[in-house]
């Protein structure tokens, strides 16, 4: 049974870093499109932050992490953080203290911290691999957007258990899709990841110093899914992981009749990489 003390912690230093400025919540508007469902698409109301603003480099905002934001420190060499624009209340990220780069392949002390998380606190975990796969920051981090036992991690979950169920074709992009066998410890996360980097041709650790292609990664305790990556934005839209979840963000560039017309199935078709 988790305790979520890391969920209880989060919000209330979400409520002291609010007060203090240093966390900035997203305000966002749920658009009714017809057609889009089961997806989920919000429109950005507040100011476009920086990390979705296009060109030129930016400062790394984890060497140092805004100390207001800090939820826990995971031994030996990791630390939960805040996310400093939300859009949902406690939106976690798990970091490296030192430098590592998110274009990297994920280590066993990233799993190990993942873990130390999981086994407390639930929900939807994700990665962007890079740029090209959704990521804004260049600093290694998981992500996590908590939930309660037995509440749907995203609007896609069902679908993925339908497909694991073998009652749903197959979708026409580069994907792996399997079923978790130890959710609150994670022992089964490293194997999953590398399997499926093998099965999309992102490469192998072994025999390639960096992923070959980027990709998302997205698993809650039920399924663990790796999308393999061909572009970042469609019709005006930033996908990342959330995007293969049911989630999309629309901003001020977005063309909302392009998703209308075509509908949300056919941006991921565009940003994914095809099927073999």
């Amino acid at each position: 049974m988790r305790t979520e003390r890391h969920w209880q912690r989060a919000r209330q230093v979400s409520e002291q870093a609010r007060r203090k400025g240093a966390l900035v919540p997203l305000d966002t508007l749920l658009l009714a499109i017809p057609g889009v469902e089961p997806f989920v698409v919000r429109q950005l109301l507040s100011s476009t932050p920086r990390h979705l603003r296009q060109g030129g480099p930016r400062p790394n905002p984890f060497l140092p992490w805004d100390s207001p934001l800090e939820v826990t420190l995971l031994e030996p060499a990791h630390v939960l953080l805040l996310n400093k624009y939300p859009v949902q209340e406690a939106h976690l990220l798990v970091i490296t203290r030192d430098w590592r780069p998110q274009g990297g392949w994920i280590e066993a002390s990233d799993w190990q911290a993942v873990r130390q998380v999981s086994q407390d606190t639930g929900g939807l975990w994700f990665f962007n691999s890079g740029a090209r796969s959704g990521a804004s920051q260049p600093h290694r981090h998981l992500q996590l957007l908590p939930r309660r036992p037995g509440e749907p991690s995203c609007p896609l979950a069902p679908l993925f258990l339908a497909q694991l169920a073998g009652t749903m074709a197959p979708w026409d992009w580069a994907y792996s899709l399997d079923r978790r066998t130890d959710p609150e410890g994670g022992s089964d996360l490293a194997d999953l990841y590398l399997a499926h980097c093998r099965a999309l041709q992102i490469g192998d650790p072994r025999c390639n110093s960096e992923p070959l292609h980027p990709y998302n990664l997205l698993f809650d305790d039920q399924w663990f899914l790796t999308v393999r990556r061909e572009r970042e934005h469609g019709a005006g839209f930033s996908v990342n992981a959330l995007g293969f979840a049911g989630f999309l963000l629309s901003t001020e560039g977005s063309d909302r009749e392009w998703l209308e017309r075509h509908g949300p199935w056919s941006l991921l078709a565009h940003v994914a990489a095809a099927r073999a």
